[in-house]
């Protein structure tokens, strides 16, 4: 049986963006691992840009597995690296959004098993500014006793554009006293973390995890000359040696599912030393 009070400590990854977003996140995954004072009992990363910035190889998928984290979130770019379709059914960690059409490969939501408890990990796409899907508000309102009747603890990667649109979900979801949600997408963390309604963590944007100098985790040239040309562009992911990770940590009571602390993190790692 579950402790009365006991608290499980989440941490909640930005979205990885290429090789630099991983190897930031190996080295702060093996930072804390050492540390005797810094352990998390659940881990979850947005992986979606985590394949040179789009997608995420089947390669890719299996040496996040192996760094410690628990289950990996998307969005919209999970579908780019076409080798995804080959793996997802068959991934216990991978999540793609569920308000995409029913019959869509992988699946929406996952529940773990964390301790003495279990964690259920939903992922939304936003709908503004974004390409049409099914509502996420009428999937909350449909599916969410449901699954609150298998897991206390609930939390959702809500992967959109719009500020009003996240925060206004954020709201709506702790009415239904889902335990976190958490903004992805934009890759720029927001400071608005807060506990909403006394229940339900919440951030706008988690950030992101990459090049420090970079354009959301692409190259500043390639970037500035799409945007200054107005011609499409190939995007190029930052290989400069100072990287950053983005990240939220959470905790919750395990057995209501209540919401107790969020806190921002911003991690920077300077790859230079390490490569000589």
């Amino acid at each position: 049986m579950t402790q009365e009070n006991e608290q499980i400590k989440v941490l909640f990854l930005g979205d990885m963006v290429g090789r630099p977003g991983r190897s930031v996140v190996k080295h702060y995954l093996g930072d804390l691992f050492t540390s005797e004072n810094k352990t998390y009992d659940f881990i979850i990363a947005n992986v979606e840009n985590a394949s040179h910035g789009f997608g995420l190889t089947e390669k890719n998928h299996k040496e996040l597995g192996e760094i410690g984290i628990n289950c990996f979130t998307s969005g919209n770019h999970i579908w780019d690296k076409k080798d995804v379709y080959s793996y997802i059914n068959n991934s216990d960690k991978l999540i793609r959004p569920w308000n995409y059409p029913k019959g869509t490969y992988g699946v929406g939501y996952r529940i773990f098993d964390v301790k003495n408890t279990k964690i259920a990990v939903l992922n939304f796409l936003g709908r503004t500014f974004m390409n049409p899907v099914d509502s996420p508000w009428e999937i909350i309102q449909n599916e969410i006793e449901q699954i609150k009747a298998q897991a206390p603890i609930v939390i959702v990667d809500f992967h959109a554009e719009a500020t009003a649109e996240k925060i206004c979900f954020g709201k709506f979801c702790s009415e239904y006293k889902i335990s976190a949600v958490l903004g992805t997408h934009t890759h720029v963390q927001t400071a608005d973390e807060k506990i909403i309604n006394d229940y339900t963590a919440y951030i706008t944007d988690a950030g992101f995890c990459g090049a420090h100098n970079s354009v959301i985790g692409m190259a500043y040239e390639s970037s500035v000359k799409r945007l200054v040309t107005s011609i499409p562009e190939r995007f190029d992911i930052d290989e400069s040696p100072i990287l950053e990770l983005n990240a939220v940590e959470m905790s919750f009571d395990a057995v209501s599912g209540q919401a107790q602390s969020i806190k921002r993190i911003q991690y920077i790692k300077d790859m230079s030393e390490e490569n000589k």
